[in-house]
């Protein structure tokens, strides 16, 4: 059954962190992959769930640079990926099946924002390259063990960032349009919001669900490059440069911004639940005007259908419903 997109009251507040939520959890013998595992939010996801017993893999950029920074954490397997190019997604998709017979949760981490106007070698938008449509080619491309883990939990990061752009499905690119760099971000948060829609809908009769994610405004080493006054726009930063902890106000730090993340990966809650937009570890509210929940163009099924179509138009992909 589709889940309702409607708040669960689960206890959780917004100060709950990834440790909390992992807490009592028993994740012996699943096997969990996180893309961009090793630093900020994806690390602190990593870390939970490999303190609740799953085996781990995650995807870096930087291999080497990526197991200096999970040292000291055992039990996690560094995999190369680079999500903007088509080769390295197949490659890793590949090796990781070889390797590994099921996936029982997949974490969509990996991501960039707000920055200046680039494309991948297919002539993509990068945002939408990077955010949106890697993920998708690598989940595709990893199905078959999603499937063999019999109920598996796909989560993909989405963010407050989807208010302020639905997806121009006419131009996807900014081919034609100017760019903005907010509003590619913003474009791209839509869409993997818009992914585990479609998403959900084809994996919900296999045991295969999905969900999206806001996990909170977190000052990571991946927006450093935003100008002070950015920040300053934001109310991000201190006087001395250091993040604004403040869960009340959306502003934590990396481990309170995995909460979420583990609890969809994890929380029996959503056992009858798909395809929601989740924040402060509960599904979040649909808003139209408020600065909190999820905008209803970010979870239109038809929207998300068109495109899933166009996607795997795109990447020569799908998944077919039998």
């Amino acid at each position: 059954m589709r889940g309702v997109q409607q708040p669960l009251l689960t206890g959780f507040g917004a100060a709950a962190s990834a440790t909390e939520v992992a807490r009592n959890l028993d994740l012996t013998g699943r096997v969990a992959l996180v893309t961009g595992g090793s630093s900020g939010l994806g690390l602190e996801t990593a870390r939970a769930l490999r303190m609740s017993g799953a085996s781990v893999h995650v995807t870096a950029l930087d291999p080497v640079a990526a197991r200096t920074a999970l040292n000291g954490i055992g039990g996690i397997e560094v995999w190369p990926l680079d999500l903007a190019d088509h080769a390295s997604v197949k490659a890793f998709a590949k090796a990781f099946l070889e390797h590994q017979g099921r996936l029982d949760i997949l974490v969509l981490n990996a991501g960039i924002m707000a920055q200046p106007l680039f494309r991948d070698k297919r002539g993509r938008e990068g945002h939408f390259s990077i955010n949106y449509l890697g993920h998708y080619e690598l989940t595709v491309r990893l199905w078959p063990a999603l499937l063999a883990a019999g109920t598996s939990r796909v989560v993909v990061l989405s963010s407050r960032g989807h208010q302020m752009s639905d997806v121009d499905l006419e131009d996807i690119d900014f081919a034609r349009r100017p760019y903005d760099k907010w509003m590619a971000y913003g474009q791209s948060k839509t869409a993997t919001a818009l992914f585990s829609v479609s998403l959900d809908r084809r994996g919900r009769g296999h045991g295969v669900r999905a969900f999206s994610v806001h996990p909170g405004m977190i000052v990571t080493p991946g927006i450093r490059h935003l100008s002070r006054s950015e920040f300053d726009a934001f109310g991000a930063l201190e006087a001395d440069g250091t993040p604004v902890i403040d869960p009340t106000m959306d502003k934590k730090t990396p481990e309170q911004g995995a909460a979420t993340s583990v609890w969809c990966a994890t929380s029996p809650a959503l056992s009858s639940s798909g395809g929601v937009y989740c924040e402060n570890c509960d599904i979040a509210s649909v808003q139209t005007d408020r600065p909190f929940g999820v905008r209803p163009y970010a979870i239109d099924p038809e929207r998300a259908e068109i495109l899933w179509r166009m996607s795997a138009l795109l990447t020569g992909l799908d998944i077919v419903i039998t």
